[in-house]
Protein backbone atom coordinates (compact mmCIF):
# COMPACT_ATOMS: atom_id res chain seq x y z
CA UNK A 1 0.00 0.00 0.00
CA UNK A 2 1.37 3.36 -1.01
CA UNK A 3 1.43 5.89 1.80
CA UNK A 4 0.02 9.28 0.97
CA UNK A 5 2.20 11.69 2.97
CA UNK A 6 0.04 14.64 2.04
CA UNK A 7 -2.93 13.01 3.67
CA UNK A 8 -0.90 12.11 6.74
CA UNK A 9 0.14 15.75 7.04
CA UNK A 10 -3.47 16.79 6.66
CA UNK A 11 -4.42 14.35 9.42
CA UNK A 12 -1.74 15.76 11.73
CA UNK A 13 -2.97 19.28 11.09
CA UNK A 14 -6.51 18.28 12.00
CA UNK A 15 -5.31 16.61 15.20
CA UNK A 16 -3.50 19.82 16.15
CA UNK A 17 -6.76 21.65 15.59
CA UNK A 18 -8.54 19.26 17.96
CA UNK A 19 -6.01 19.85 20.72
CA UNK A 20 -6.15 23.61 20.11
CA UNK A 21 -9.90 23.59 20.60
CA UNK A 22 -9.55 21.59 23.79
CA UNK A 23 -6.87 23.87 25.19
CA UNK A 24 -8.75 27.03 24.23
CA UNK A 25 -11.78 25.86 26.18
CA UNK A 26 -9.80 25.39 29.40
CA UNK A 27 -9.87 28.15 31.99
CA UNK A 28 -6.95 29.00 34.24
CA UNK A 29 -7.82 28.45 37.89
CA UNK A 30 -6.30 31.82 38.74
CA UNK A 31 -9.04 33.47 36.71
CA UNK A 32 -11.85 32.06 38.83
CA UNK A 33 -10.31 31.84 42.30
CA UNK A 34 -11.59 34.29 44.91
CA UNK A 35 -9.69 36.21 47.59
CA UNK A 36 -6.20 35.72 46.18
CA UNK A 37 -3.16 37.43 47.71
CA UNK A 38 -2.34 40.08 45.10
CA UNK A 39 -1.30 43.32 46.72
CA UNK A 40 0.86 42.07 49.59
CA UNK A 41 4.11 40.09 49.62
CA UNK A 42 3.27 38.19 52.78
CA UNK A 43 0.02 36.31 53.47
CA UNK A 44 -2.58 38.39 55.28
CA UNK A 45 -5.32 37.07 57.55
CA UNK A 46 -6.67 40.24 59.20
CA UNK A 47 -8.63 42.83 57.23
CA UNK A 48 -10.07 45.96 58.81
CA UNK A 49 -13.59 46.99 57.85
CA UNK A 50 -15.94 49.22 59.82
CA UNK A 51 -19.02 47.11 58.88
CA UNK A 52 -21.19 50.18 59.32
CA UNK A 53 -23.77 51.19 56.74
CA UNK A 54 -23.81 54.73 55.42
CA UNK A 55 -27.14 54.32 53.68
CA UNK A 56 -29.23 57.47 53.86
CA UNK A 57 -33.00 57.24 53.62
CA UNK A 58 -34.60 58.31 50.38
CA UNK A 59 -38.09 59.03 49.13
CA UNK A 60 -40.08 55.81 48.86
CA UNK A 61 -38.25 53.95 51.63
CA UNK A 62 -40.36 52.12 54.22
CA UNK A 63 -39.56 52.07 57.93
CA UNK A 64 -40.96 49.56 60.40
CA UNK A 65 -41.35 51.35 63.73
CA UNK A 66 -42.43 49.66 66.95
CA UNK A 67 -42.60 51.06 70.49
CA UNK A 68 -42.29 48.80 73.52
CA UNK A 69 -42.81 49.65 77.17
CA UNK A 70 -43.28 47.96 80.52
CA UNK A 71 -45.97 50.51 81.22
CA UNK A 72 -49.32 49.01 80.07
CA UNK A 73 -50.78 52.43 79.24
CA UNK A 74 -47.85 53.31 77.01
CA UNK A 75 -47.99 49.93 75.25
CA UNK A 76 -51.74 50.26 74.69
CA UNK A 77 -51.25 53.72 73.22
CA UNK A 78 -49.07 52.32 70.42
CA UNK A 79 -51.02 49.15 69.77
CA UNK A 80 -52.57 48.66 66.34
CA UNK A 81 -55.28 46.45 64.87
CA UNK A 82 -52.72 44.47 62.87
CA UNK A 83 -52.21 40.84 63.91
CA UNK A 84 -48.96 40.04 65.66
CA UNK A 85 -47.30 38.37 62.66
CA UNK A 86 -43.66 38.97 61.87
CA UNK A 87 -43.60 38.31 58.13
CA UNK A 88 -42.71 40.51 55.12
CA UNK A 89 -46.33 41.43 54.38
CA UNK A 90 -46.97 42.42 58.00
CA UNK A 91 -43.79 44.50 58.15
CA UNK A 92 -44.66 46.30 54.93
CA UNK A 93 -48.27 47.05 55.93
CA UNK A 94 -47.17 48.35 59.30
CA UNK A 95 -44.32 50.41 57.89
CA UNK A 96 -44.14 54.16 57.46
CA UNK A 97 -43.31 55.45 54.00
CA UNK A 98 -40.95 58.35 53.38
CA UNK A 99 -43.02 60.71 51.27
CA UNK A 100 -41.84 62.82 48.33
CA UNK A 101 -40.88 65.63 50.68
CA UNK A 102 -38.81 63.37 52.96
CA UNK A 103 -41.28 63.08 55.86
CA UNK A 104 -42.92 60.21 57.73
CA UNK A 105 -46.10 60.46 59.76
CA UNK A 106 -45.66 58.58 63.02
CA UNK A 107 -48.42 58.55 65.62
CA UNK A 108 -48.66 61.65 67.81
CA UNK A 109 -45.33 63.01 66.56
CA UNK A 110 -47.00 63.95 63.29
CA UNK A 111 -44.50 64.73 60.57
CA UNK A 112 -40.82 63.98 61.02
CA UNK A 113 -38.20 64.76 58.38
CA UNK A 114 -36.04 61.67 57.86
CA UNK A 115 -34.72 61.93 54.31
CA UNK A 116 -30.93 61.82 54.34
CA UNK A 117 -30.79 60.26 57.81
CA UNK A 118 -29.55 56.76 58.63
CA UNK A 119 -31.83 54.24 60.33
CA UNK A 120 -29.78 54.66 63.52
CA UNK A 121 -30.25 58.43 63.43
CA UNK A 122 -34.02 58.05 62.96
CA UNK A 123 -34.17 55.66 65.91
CA UNK A 124 -32.21 58.11 68.07
CA UNK A 125 -34.46 61.00 67.05
CA UNK A 126 -37.64 59.04 67.79
CA UNK A 127 -36.29 57.80 71.09
CA UNK A 128 -35.43 61.33 72.19
CA UNK A 129 -38.94 62.54 71.32
CA UNK A 130 -40.65 59.61 73.06
CA UNK A 131 -38.63 60.16 76.23
CA UNK A 132 -40.27 63.57 76.58
CA UNK A 133 -43.76 62.03 76.83
CA UNK A 134 -43.41 58.43 77.99
CA UNK A 135 -41.43 56.62 80.63
CA UNK A 136 -39.47 53.45 79.95
CA UNK A 137 -40.39 53.37 76.28
CA UNK A 138 -38.09 51.77 73.72
CA UNK A 139 -38.36 52.30 69.98
CA UNK A 140 -37.29 49.81 67.30
CA UNK A 141 -36.67 51.00 63.74
CA UNK A 142 -35.95 48.73 60.78
CA UNK A 143 -35.66 49.39 57.05
CA UNK A 144 -38.28 47.20 55.37
CA UNK A 145 -37.23 47.59 51.74
CA UNK A 146 -33.63 46.30 52.01
CA UNK A 147 -33.35 44.59 48.65
CA UNK A 148 -30.34 43.78 46.46
CA UNK A 149 -30.17 42.36 42.93
CA UNK A 150 -27.56 40.00 41.48
CA UNK A 151 -27.48 39.49 37.71
CA UNK A 152 -25.12 38.22 35.05
CA UNK A 153 -23.05 35.02 35.29
CA UNK A 154 -24.63 33.58 38.44
CA UNK A 155 -26.70 30.44 38.88
CA UNK A 156 -29.94 32.09 40.00
CA UNK A 157 -30.02 35.81 39.11
CA UNK A 158 -32.72 37.90 40.71
CA UNK A 159 -33.66 40.34 43.47
CA UNK A 160 -33.42 39.34 47.11
CA UNK A 161 -35.01 40.87 50.20
CA UNK A 162 -32.54 41.06 53.08
CA UNK A 163 -33.88 40.44 56.59
CA UNK A 164 -30.80 41.63 58.43
CA UNK A 165 -28.98 44.87 59.09
CA UNK A 166 -26.18 44.21 56.61
CA UNK A 167 -25.00 41.85 53.89
CA UNK A 168 -21.69 41.61 52.07
CA UNK A 169 -20.94 40.91 48.41
CA UNK A 170 -20.13 37.23 48.84
CA UNK A 171 -23.31 36.61 50.82
CA UNK A 172 -25.35 38.27 48.06
CA UNK A 173 -23.70 36.16 45.36
CA UNK A 174 -24.35 33.13 47.54
CA UNK A 175 -28.06 33.98 47.55
CA UNK A 176 -27.87 33.90 43.75
CA UNK A 177 -26.39 30.40 43.80
CA UNK A 178 -22.78 31.44 43.23
CA UNK A 179 -20.83 32.03 40.04
CA UNK A 180 -21.45 30.10 36.85
CA UNK A 181 -18.48 28.37 35.19
CA UNK A 182 -17.75 31.49 33.17
CA UNK A 183 -18.47 34.08 35.84
CA UNK A 184 -15.57 36.52 36.09
CA UNK A 185 -14.79 37.41 39.73
CA UNK A 186 -12.32 40.04 38.54
CA UNK A 187 -15.06 42.02 36.85
CA UNK A 188 -18.06 42.47 39.11
CA UNK A 189 -19.85 45.76 38.64
CA UNK A 190 -21.76 47.43 41.47
CA UNK A 191 -24.53 49.92 40.69
CA UNK A 192 -25.48 52.02 43.70
CA UNK A 193 -28.18 54.66 43.95
CA UNK A 194 -27.20 58.15 45.04
CA UNK A 195 -29.28 61.26 45.80
CA UNK A 196 -28.39 62.58 42.34
CA UNK A 197 -28.47 59.36 40.30
CA UNK A 198 -26.30 56.23 40.35
CA UNK A 199 -22.67 55.27 40.90
CA UNK A 200 -20.95 52.48 38.93
CA UNK A 201 -17.99 50.72 40.55
CA UNK A 202 -15.98 47.78 39.19
CA UNK A 203 -14.76 45.34 41.85
CA UNK A 204 -12.20 42.52 41.79
CA UNK A 205 -13.41 39.70 44.03
CA UNK A 206 -10.31 37.63 43.25
CA UNK A 207 -8.25 40.05 45.35
CA UNK A 208 -8.54 39.54 49.10
CA UNK A 209 -8.26 43.30 49.60
CA UNK A 210 -11.93 43.42 48.68
CA UNK A 211 -12.52 42.63 52.36
CA UNK A 212 -11.36 46.15 53.20
CA UNK A 213 -13.29 47.87 50.43
CA UNK A 214 -15.96 50.43 51.39
CA UNK A 215 -18.18 48.59 48.88
CA UNK A 216 -17.78 45.17 50.52
CA UNK A 217 -21.01 45.66 52.47
CA UNK A 218 -24.01 46.32 50.28
CA UNK A 219 -26.70 48.95 50.66
CA UNK A 220 -30.41 48.80 49.82
CA UNK A 221 -31.17 48.72 46.08
CA UNK A 222 -27.60 47.81 45.13
CA UNK A 223 -27.23 45.84 41.89
CA UNK A 224 -24.34 43.43 41.29
CA UNK A 225 -23.52 42.44 37.71
CA UNK A 226 -21.09 39.55 37.21
CA UNK A 227 -19.44 39.79 33.81
CA UNK A 228 -18.58 36.68 31.75
CA UNK A 229 -15.01 35.54 31.14
CA UNK A 230 -13.65 36.15 27.65
CA UNK A 231 -13.29 32.37 27.27
CA UNK A 232 -17.06 32.09 27.10
CA UNK A 233 -16.97 33.47 23.57
CA UNK A 234 -14.47 30.82 22.49
CA UNK A 235 -15.45 27.20 22.09
CA UNK A 236 -17.02 25.93 25.28
CA UNK A 237 -20.63 26.26 24.24
CA UNK A 238 -19.92 25.15 20.65
CA UNK A 239 -17.25 22.66 21.70
CA UNK A 240 -19.19 19.36 21.45
CA UNK A 241 -20.44 20.17 17.97
CA UNK A 242 -17.09 21.23 16.59
CA UNK A 243 -15.35 18.25 18.17
CA UNK A 244 -17.80 15.87 16.54
CA UNK A 245 -17.24 17.47 13.13
CA UNK A 246 -13.46 17.34 13.52
CA UNK A 247 -13.52 13.71 14.60
CA UNK A 248 -15.71 12.80 11.65
CA UNK A 249 -13.33 14.59 9.29
CA UNK A 250 -10.32 12.94 10.91
CA UNK A 251 -11.90 9.50 10.68
CA UNK A 252 -12.61 10.13 6.99
CA UNK A 253 -8.98 11.05 6.36
CA UNK A 254 -7.72 7.99 8.22
CA UNK A 255 -10.03 5.78 6.21
CA UNK A 256 -8.88 7.31 2.93
CA UNK A 257 -5.20 6.98 3.87
CA UNK A 258 -5.11 3.47 5.23
CA UNK A 259 -8.11 1.68 3.73
CA UNK A 260 -8.20 2.91 0.15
Amino acid sequence: MKINYYRIFNLSARMVLVFSIILSSCISQNKVKLLQEKTAKTPTTDFANTKTTTYRLQTGDHLYIEVYSVDPKTSKFFQTDFPDLMNPTYLFLKSYSVDEFGYINFSFIDKMYVKGLTVVEVKSLLQKTLNEYFKEATVVVKLVNFEVSVIGEVQEPGSFTIYRDQINIFQAIGLAGGFKDFGNPKKVKLVRQTPTGSTLVQLDLSDNKILESPYFYLQPNDVLYVEPLNAKSVSYQRFPYELILVLISTATVVYNVFFK
